[in-house]
């Protein structure tokens, strides 16, 4: 390792042209942490509300976007065991993956799945994390039960639809577009709605309703999807695209005895995410390592190209995965 690395900076709050190359000092690993030279990083919407002046990073976090990234480690700090130098992993980051080198606790990394290539690797951890973590262990999903997620082709989308699948639910998803709408039914889900051409609320309840919903849209969903719920239904929410603010009837929600719920991921401890770290590496890697369950590959860009990619997600035409180049030879 040099002293210095290539990196992308967010110069100002604004739009994708504000992401700009530059130069950064190589981290060095903590106590607890790696230090992996990335091969390719996932590009996810909070890095694009990080971009925006919406989504500060945490205390002591690196001001670099980037939540997920795969390549190999080079360095190792104090009180690591498990993994040693040229390990090659995928990782949860508490940011700074939009550069060559990163810093991230240990416990944070996860083995790349039996014949998976870093690109696909990369894609994994943040939408993973967080979908077992709402879908699974706070939204409680069990085989049999009917299971609706917004945007389901997006990167959250489309994992939780195979997720959903492989564990045995019967899986509702919208969409906007008929395009769209034959991918998540290729993933496996059972009902593709096109929100623009038809009402979800309907299609839903003419299924018998939902247990369980996902959402990342807010704002006039939430009482839509609240409608959607059978009794002891469970709502969990995980952004606000559309708005955290709405007017909502809690009647229905005490007298039909639902539950509304929600998380964000990258505030949570370190600890925490250790914990749904080693829950994914015993529930999920095997249905990875099988192949029963992969990410949904949209486009590639170099990583000095970062604002291209953030256009390419806010466009909304992507079904899958965005990645950056971080390794030219990779």
């Amino acid at each position: 390792m040099g002293k210095m690395m290539r990196a992308v900076e967010i110069r100002e709050p604004g739009g994708p042209d504000v992401l700009t190359p530059t130069e950064r000092p190589v981290p060095e690993p903590g106590q607890g942490e790696v230090v992996i030279r990335l091969a390719w990083a996932g590009v996810n919407r909070p890095d694009a509300l990080q971009r925006a002046g919406m989504y500060a990073p945490p205390a002591g976090a690196s001001d670099l976007p980037g939540l997920e990234g795969a390549g190999e480690i080079v360095a190792t700090g104090p009180g690591v065991s498990r993994w040693s130098i040229g390990d090659k992993v995928c990782a949860l980051l508490p940011g700074g993956g939009y550069a060559e080198y990163v810093a991230t606790p240990a416990a944070h990394c996860l083995p790349v799945p039996e014949g998976m290539s870093l690109r696909e690797a990369a894609c994994l951890p943040e939408t993973f994390f967080t979908v077992w973590s709402n879908v699974f262990e706070r939204g409680g999903l069990r085989a049999g039960e009917r299971f609706l997620v917004h945007g389901g082709s997006s990167g959250i989308g489309t994992t939780a639809i195979q997720l959903a699948k492989a564990r045995g639910a019967r899986v509702f998803t919208t969409a906007g577009s008929d395009e769209k709408c034959r991918a998540c039914r290729d993933l496996g889900a059972d009902l593709a709605i096109n929100y623009r051409e038809t009402d979800f609320v309907e299609a839903v309840r003419g299924e018998g309703g939902a247990h369980l919903v996902l959402d990342m849209v807010g704002g006039d969903y939430l009482p839509r999807n609240v409608k959607c719920l059978v009794d002891d239904g469970r709502l969990v929410q995980i952004a606000f695209l559309q708005g955290s603010k709405v007017e909502l009837n809690f009647a229905q929600v005490m007298v039909r005895r639902l539950t509304i719920t929600g998380s964000t991921l990258r505030p949570q401890s370190d600890l925490a995410k250790a914990r749904i770290a080693e829950a994914l590496e015993r529930e999920v890697w095997p249905l990875l390592d099988a192949g029963r369950v992969e990410p949904v590959m949209d486009s590639e860009f170099a990583l000095d190209d970062a604002a291209q990619a953030h256009a390419r997600m806010e466009e909304s035409g992507h079904i899958g995965k965005i990645v950056l180049k971080v390794d030219a030879e990779a």
